[in-house]
């Protein structure tokens, strides 16, 4: 009987001990990652004078397909493929003088026109 009892004595110190296992420390949480660098001004400039260009380009496109629709006559639309011509050499004259990009004032004056000549195409 003694036995018996040592025996339950010890399987509850043993049940006992396994049940105050002590958890390891959580590792230090990584640093966060450092932000991603900001790009130079000219390469900034740069995308807002492609920005301009596109949307010339596309204009252009949309002045051809109205003419060729019928909406109205080619010597119409020889008008304003000029006048988007006359922004196109706005916007080089103004990329000449930051060298090859655009500031942001610059594509704020070059969007109001576009947006002037895309009420003239009928968008």
């Amino acid at each position: 009987m003694q036995r018996l009892i040592r025996a339950a004595v010890c399987c509850v110190l043993v049940s006992s001990l396994a049940a105050c296992v002590v958890t390891p420390p959580r590792p230090a949480p990584a640093p966060a990652p450092a932000p991603a660098p900001r790009p130079s001004p000219q390469v900034v400039g740069y995308e807002r004078m492609q920005q301009i260009q596109g949307r010339i380009d596309n204009l252009n496109h949309r002045i051809d397909a109205r003419v060729n629709a019928g909406y109205y006559p080619p010597p119409q639309g020889a008008a304003l493929h000029r006048r988007l011509d006359v922004i196109r050499q706005e916007s080089t004259d103004m990329a000449a003088q930051h060298g090859g990009g655009l500031s942001a004032d610059e594509q704020r004056v070059l969007n109001q026109e576009l947006d002037t000549a895309a009420r003239a195409i009928g968008e």
